[in-house]
């Protein structure tokens, strides 16, 4: 199993797929810097895991506050190499729900911030400070996975702002791809279906059951190490660029 002798940031790495991630990685040897807001669980994480994973409260909306997690990661005794995006948040609301009133803006604004706005900001911080960096096999300096959905496809009723922020995800990829194949940094994105995250842990068994039932094969939700695995074996494969990897036991999203 091939050792990660390199630094990473992983954003939205307190919970989660960002945490599964961040332990993948540190378990491969790479040194960690885990990007999220909540203080208290990436610390903990941080303090968890121990050697050279450290936590830096980022706010990926935030220009400044990426730099500076980006600046603790290249200030690592190894050379910046991996970024993965996990940080996102949901938001359910109907386009024009009933009595004729229409979605909320400032919900739709905060969604596409924080998804689409802060999935390329530290796209673009993590890429330019690779960019520093001596090239590798294939003159490759790094590489980016970001994380969309499958609701960038499959978007069900009331999901509109979170279908829009991940598609824009999709979107950006292969461009992006293109934009950084200059300079070495390859550009992915990972589409997941249902994930036992903690948000979906706050439903009754029951509804996990059913959910995890309309799945056609593996019949069960994905777990957050699923998600770990395949972003490490994109970091690994050097010939996967500007490409959408669906993980979602080919469930096709239903309208509701």
């Amino acid at each position: 199993m091939k050792s990660f002798d390199v630094a990473a940031v992983v954003s939205g790495g307190a919970s989660g797929l960002g945490a599964a991630t961040v332990r993948a990685l540190a378990a491969r040897g790479a040194a960690v810097t885990v990007l999220d807001r909540d203080e208290e669980r990436g610390a903990a994480l941080a303090a968890e895991l121990g050697g050279p994973t450290t936590f830096a409260r980022t706010d990926v909306t935030d220009e400044a506050s990426v730099q500076a997690a980006v600046a603790d990661a290249t200030g690592k005794d190894r050379p910046l190499r991996i970024a993965v995006n996990c940080a996102g948040i949901g938001w359910a609301q109907r386009t024009v729900g009933k009595g004729d009133v229409p979605h909320d803006l400032e919900p739709f604004v905060r969604t596409v911030m924080v998804n689409l706005v802060g999935t390329f900001n530290v796209l673009r911080l993590a890429a330019a400070a690779m960019a520093a960096t001596e090239p590798g096999e294939d003159g490759e300096r790094g590489v980016v996975v970001n994380t969309a959905s499958i609701a960038a496809y499959d978007g069900q009723i009331g999901q509109v702002a979170y279908a829009a922020s991940k598609g824009g995800i999709v979107g950006l990829t292969l461009p992006a791809a293109r934009d950084l194949a200059g300079i070495g940094v390859r550009v992915c994105t990972i589409a997941p279906g249902l994930v036992d995250t903690p948000l979906l842990a706050g439903l009754p068994e029951e509804a996990r059951r059913n959910l995890a039932a309309g799945i056609p094969f593996p019949r069960r939700l994905g777990r957050p190490e699923d998600f770990a695995q395949l972003a490490l074996d994109v970091v690994e494969h050097g010939y996967l660029n500007g490409e959408v990897i669906r993980m979602d036991g080919a469930l096709r999203m239903a309208p509701r």
